[in-house]
């Protein structure tokens, strides 16, 4: 986690009153690709508009400001605007049926995260004492099922080998993979990829991203640099087609509605159009393995020591309010929301001091002293989207059943901070035993051949490298029609990142097995039965000790989790492990 024809009327674009030629006003947020190409003069800001004001009369009020509105998000409220005037903020907040205006990601600014692997999800890099067991002495693939899935260990927790002889899931239930792309052509989804209602809602930015492959920037919906959202595609719903891996819903359509920059960044234009989208587009299913920079925490009136910086304080209220108003409409049009709890190994209900926000450069603020230490109150911050409204918050899970030790948790029970668990890997389990350390205690699925290539795991030939071997990349081929080989490629990651897609794919099933099928062929099931389904089915978990230490693995009292409540519901399990068999039983 640092990591997406259904198209209804609602979707079509808005004729613009005279003078807004140019910005795109639509209910569903389609991109412009020209959204992000300003200036070095100019600023792009956000501008939330009051509830029940008129998207449309705030965007022509904003042009007389002296704003070029370049899109508008009618569903929420939302206008994006590029000025090259210094007091443009202060104008627009002063303007009837303005709520909040915030500056924008800039376009041009060297971020503070250095582009590359998260050391969480790909630990076993950086730590190669014994990072093999990449394929040997596995056990076989159960019948019927893909030659890697023996390795699946999450699989078998969840029960989803079993639920499989009963339900691979329905064609007719779409889930989005909110995310940093999909490898649409990876010849593990290329049978479950929905291009016709993929959506790229991102422009690259060359400063923070590299140089760009495509015209104006903006990649194609089938494409993805980071190879994050791929190996979540393929956990959710990889096809069971006698190659690679199979996924807990292998036969649902898979939806890329992108958010995240190719450097892993999820800015909050782009996230809130994908939300929308997936509501106007009829998505069953979304999953969320993220959060919204430049903030880990959201807070209502800005942390204490964000005083220094009101620009700060008001990009907070911004993000808040509209990711609010995206999950909500979401949620309302019918979406089941899935999000990763986070990698801090942080008790959400009691947060530490935030040291690493903002984590992106903002001309707004003195980059001398970001990012600054942040008393972060419970109360009054949120890290979203998992934390906002109608979102099933996913801690991670080693294959002994264990929390992993960078899973954050929740010990205020009533929060629905943590709704349930789910096989996230864990590199470091199985401590004292040969499996400690090791490739298999990850989550292995589908990873984009240009993320690897990029990583230096595969060359221009398509071979896997030493580094990619060290790794433990795994390659399969078929052999296309013209006798060319056509090839997928497979890797190994660890994170909560790795255990939402698990409980998106369960949410898949659970609207598959119990869902309502319209004569169009889609599948719909109200989000909060789905949640329902998902409660009553979850496999409970007792607490292991009121105090899990991490000690034997390595790690510092910080680690340290306390598990409190019972095995119906506690802080490191939720409402316990999602369970495949049961939702489609």
């Amino acid at each position: 986690m640092r990591s997406r024809s259904i198209l209804a009327a609602g979707t079509a674009a808005l004729t613009l009153t005279a003078g807004l030629a140019g910005a795109t006003l639509t209910a569903n947020a389609v991109p412009a690709a020209t959204a992000a190409a300003t200036t070095s003069q100019a600023s792009t800001f956000i501008v939330l508009t009051a509830k029940g004001a008129s998207t449309a009369t705030v965007a022509k009020a904003l042009k007389a400001a002296g704003g070029t509105v370049t899109h508008a998000n009618r569903a929420i409220g939302m206008i994006e605007v590029s000025s090259g005037s210094a007091s443009f903020a202060r104008r627009a907040r002063a303007l009837k049926g303005v709520q909040g205006v915030a500056l924008d990601r800039s376009i041009g600014a060297t971020p503070t995260r250095a582009k590359g692997p998260d050391p969480v999800e790909q630990e076993h890099v950086f730590e190669k004492s014994r990072a093999n067991g990449t394929g040997k002495d596995v056990a076989p693939a159960p019948a019927g099922h893909d030659p890697y899935d023996g390795m699946l260990w999450g699989m078998e927790m969840i029960g989803a080998i079993d639920a499989h002889a009963t339900q691979t899931g329905d064609p007719g239930v779409s889930v989005g993979i909110l995310d940093t792309g999909v490898s649409g052509t990876h010849p593990d989804l290329a049978a479950n990829f929905d291009q016709a209602a993929s959506r790229n809602f991102t422009t690259d930015i060359e400063a923070i991203d590299g140089p760009c492959e495509y015209e104006g920037c903006v990649d194609p919906a089938d494409h993805d640099d980071n190879g994050h959202g791929t190996h979540v595609s393929g956990t959710i719903g990889a096809a069971l087609n006698g190659l690679g891996v199979s996924g807990v819903a292998p036969d649902v359509n898979l939806v890329n509605i992108r958010g995240g920059q190719d450097s892993g960044y999820f800015f909050l234009g782009p996230v809130t159009n994908a939300l929308t989208y997936a509501g106007d587009a009829g998505l069953d299913v979304v999953n969320m393995s993220f959060y919204v920079d430049p903030w880990l925490w959201n807070c209502a009136g800005g942390a204490p020591e964000d005083a220094a910086y009101p620009e700060a304080i008001a990009e907070q209220e911004v993000i808040r309010a509209a990711m609010v108003r995206a999950l909500d409409y979401a949620h309302g049009k019918g979406v089941t929301l899935v999000g990763a709890l986070g990698n801090s190994h942080e008790d959400l209900s009691n947060p530490r001091v935030d040291e690493s926000s903002p984590d992106y450069d903002n001309p707004a603020y003195d980059w001398d002293a970001a990012p600054w230490a942040r008393t972060i109150d419970n109360e009054t911050c949120s890290d979203l989207p998992v934390e906002g409204p109608h979102v099933l918050g996913i801690s991670s899970l080693g294959p002994s059943g264990a929390k992993a030790d960078y899973s954050n948790y929740a010990t205020d029970l009533g929060s629905d901070e943590l709704e349930f668990s789910a096989p996230g890997g864990w590199f470091r389990d199985g401590f004292g035993t040969a499996s400690h350390r090791t490739n298999g205690n990850l989550i292995l699925s589908t990873v984009s051949l240009e993320s690897l290539r990029e990583s230096g795991e595969v060359d221009k030939n398509g071979n896997v490298t030493k580094p990619g071997r060290d790794a433990g990349v795994l390659k399969q081929c078929t052999a296309k029609p013209d006798g060319k080989a056509n090839c997928g490629y497979y890797a190994w990651y660890q994170g909560t990142s790795m255990a939402s897609p698990h409980a998106a794919g369960v949410a898949a099933l659970a609207v598959s097995a119990h869902g309502t099928k319209a004569a169009d062929g889609s599948v719909s099931m109200a989000p909060d039965a789905v949640r329902d389904v998902m409660t009553e089915t979850a496999t409970d978990m007792a607490c292991p000790s009121p105090v899990i230490s991490y000690a034997n693995e390595g790690r510092d009292p910080s680690f340290d989790a306390q598990c409190v409540g019972t095995a119906d519901d506690n802080s490191i399990y939720g409402e316990g492990i999602v369970n495949a068999l049961g939702v489609v039983q």
